[in-house]
């Protein structure tokens, strides 16, 4: 029971903190790429960054501009394919960051239920217990095993059931903003190398 309590706890600090996470990814995201496209020049918006910006999309690209810089002196091919690998690297970096403990909601709701199970049966086994060392089969002997067992089993679902629908709703959210992300780093790295194969001519 303290196990499930504490993993009940712990699931829902998880699922409140990710909600805050996807809602301030989607907007800083969403702001980032308006101005991006709106810049005069990638290496002017990559200066007006701010320093300590946690937005993936903004980080991805500071990676780009960063190997982009390291590489000036480099030809436009070997430039162009440097960045893309930063591009693709960064992403999934980004992506990892957004997904961590994802994998504790999916143990939650798979495992919770059974561990309440497990508490059902051992509220039992007190409960016949009860009856052997009493002799009585009244239901205040059985009672509090009941009790006891069928708040194991209610508590099991009550930690799993939030735990399984909020994986599923992030899930699809971790989608959304992976796709969302690879996108940019495509039609950056696109637009990067158009750029460098116009300046080498």
């Amino acid at each position: 029971i303290v196990l499930l309590i504490a993993c009940s706890i712990f699931s829902w600090a998880l699922i409140f903190d990710k909600f805050k996470l996807f809602k301030n990814i989607n907007k800083s995201t969403e702001d980032f790429e308006k101005k991006f496209w709106k810049a005069k020049s990638a290496e002017s918006f990559s200066n007006n960054l701010p320093v300590n910006t946690s937005d993936p999309a903004s980080l991805i690209f500071k990676a780009a501009m960063s190997e982009l810089i390291k590489t000036k002196r480099q030809s436009s091919a070997i430039q162009a394919a440097r960045v893309e690998r930063i591009l693709e690297i960064a992403t999934d970096i980004e992506i990892k960051k957004v997904e961590k403990n994802f994998t504790f909601l999916a143990t939650i709701g798979s495992t919770a239920p059974f561990i309440g199970l497990f508490g059902t049966v051992w509220g039992i086994m007190n409960s016949f217990q009860s009856i052997a060392e009493s002799k009585n089969t009244s239901l205040a002997v059985v009672a509090p095993g009941i009790a006891e067992a069928l708040f194991a089993t209610a508590l099991g679902l009550a930690a799993a059931i939030p735990a399984v629908i909020a994986y599923n709703k992030f899930a699809g959210d971790l989608d959304r903003v992976g796709g969302r992300l690879e996108t940019f780093a495509q039609e950056f790295s696109t637009l990067l190398a158009r750029q460098l194969d116009e300046g080498g001519r």
